[in-house]
């Protein structure tokens, strides 16, 4: 009986030690995965990275208007059609696509006497009319050209304001996601710049928030939280900014 109670006692122990022995290794397997959980919850760095990137408008909108007065309506109207002809002539003769042209409608004006305070009395004095041309076209050069050179028409006995023209870039879908990832490159160049000096290295890309995106002109320093898009310059700058976090091993 002894000896069997002996080596009931001794199985028991033994089970026992088993027991410890897997608790303390599990417990260190959990608290190695639970320290590897904490380095990378915990230890990390957040940098902006920046890319800019020259380019040129390939898309142009030009609007100009033209008017007439008279104190007749009738006349007003006839003399703005005469001059439509003569603003058709002048593009088409500056190698202007008819297709890209648009004529807007007439739009009138009625213009009152004044009293001798300067106020609009009810008495009708006369009509202004006036009509817009507008031109949209990938031809920048050429329509920027002739938004220049217009007041050609004046010279024609054609009231016209020509105001500057707009410049547009087509492709910025495929430029924000070139851009991007060269502002996410330029994070990681930064990150590993500051961690080299500790010894540390740059682990996974934990998380990526983009900043500014906005397009100024070339010479411009201005920079805008909500972003620019600028529209009244050929040649533009480019500019996209990223938040990125990285762990680090």
């Amino acid at each position: 009986m002894e000896g069997g109670n002996f080596l009931k006692n001794s199985q028991i122990i033994i089970l026992g030690i088993c027991i410890a022995v897997a608790t303390i290794v599990s417990s260190v397997i959990l608290s190695g995965g639970f320290l590897k959980v904490m380095k990378f919850t915990q230890e990390h760095i957040n940098v902006t990275g920046s890319a800019t990137k020259e380019i040129k408008s390939d898309y142009i909108v030009w609007k100009g208007t033209f008017y007439r007065r008279d104190a007749i309506l009738k006349t007003a109207y006839e003399n703005l059609r005469a001059d439509l002809e003569k603003v058709k002539q002048y593009l088409e003769l500056k190698g202007v696509d008819q297709k890209e042209v648009i004529i807007s409608q007439a739009a009138t004006t009625t213009l009152y006497k004044k009293n001798e305070k300067g106020y609009d009395t009810n008495d009708i004095q006369g009509y202004r009319v006036s009509q817009e041309v507008e031109i949209r076209s990938k031809d920048v050069e050429k329509i920027a050209k002739v938004s220049r050179e217009s007041t050609e028409l004046i010279e024609q006995g054609i009231e016209f304001e020509s105001p500057a023209p707009e410049y547009f870039y087509t492709k910025l879908d495929e430029l924000k996601i070139e851009m991007l990832a060269r502002a996410t490159e330029n994070a990681k160049q930064r990150a590993e710049s500051m961690v080299k000096a500790t010894g540390n290295k740059i682990g996974f890309m934990r998380s990526a928030r983009m900043g500014v995106f906005q397009i100024t002109p070339v010479t411009s320093t201005d920079v805008s939280d909500w972003g620019m898009n600028d529209t009244t310059s050929l040649d533009k700058k480019v500019m996209a900014v990223v938040t990125v976090s990285f762990a680090i091993e």
